[in-house]
């Protein structure tokens, strides 16, 4: 096997790690919660059929790149549930620099062209500038309301969120890059919070 070769495997076999990494969220069904492994498809899938909500300027096919590697620094970092207790860590500088440094180490396994290309791709996500990593982060902010709401509150409940705090920590986010979908879900979860 060549050493290129060897690399990618090495890199894929790397993101399986991923499927350990337990979020705060659970699958629809309440049975459990889901992994970040599950997560990034499930992302990627939203991503393709809710192409429609995108803002203008969007590339789908760009947006499912993002989505299928955004949570890959998690492997080494974890997940930071956003209304946990220790939720002022997420997004931190502290948390900023750990996933930074996870994204060296695991796009550094692959061959140079492939890594940087990931890396960069990886970088404007996380910057949620452009229109695609805006629609992005819209995504990845919208699924686990949704998963909340399907489970009868899920995380919610475990952290007592109010409604207030969704909107201020998600909403604005989700309305950014896909305001008619974030009306739709909005007016779901105000009745789950008896508003």
């Amino acid at each position: 096997m060549s050493g290129r070769l060897a690399a990618q495997i090495a890199f894929l076999n790397e993101a399986d790690r991923l499927k350990q990494v337990l979020r705060a969220t659970p699958l629809c069904d309440g049975s459990r919660s889901e992994n970040s492994g599950e997560h990034s498809w499930h992302l990627a899938l939203y991503a393709l059929v809710l192409a429609d909500q995108a803002i203008p300027g969007v590339s789908i096919d760009r947006v499912i790149r993002m989505l299928l590697i955004h949570d890959l620094v998690e492997i080494d970092v974890g997940d930071v549930p956003i209304h946990s207790a220790n939720g002022t860590a997420h997004g931190s500088d502290a948390t900023r620099a750990a996933e930074a440094v996870a994204a060296d180490r695991i796009f550094g396994i692959l061959p140079n062209d492939i890594g940087d290309d990931l890396r960069a791709i990886w970088e404007e996500f996380e910057a949620a500038e452009t229109p695609d990593a805006v629609f992005a982060k819209s995504l990845d902010r919208v699924q686990p309301v949704l998963q909340n709401i399907e489970s009868g509150g899920g995380s919610w409940i475990e952290y007592n969120v109010t409604l207030d705090q969704v909107e201020a920590r998600v909403g604005t986010k989700v309305a950014r890059g896909a305001p008619a979908l974030w009306d739709h879900v909005r007016g779901r979860m105000q009745s789950f919070f008896g508003r």
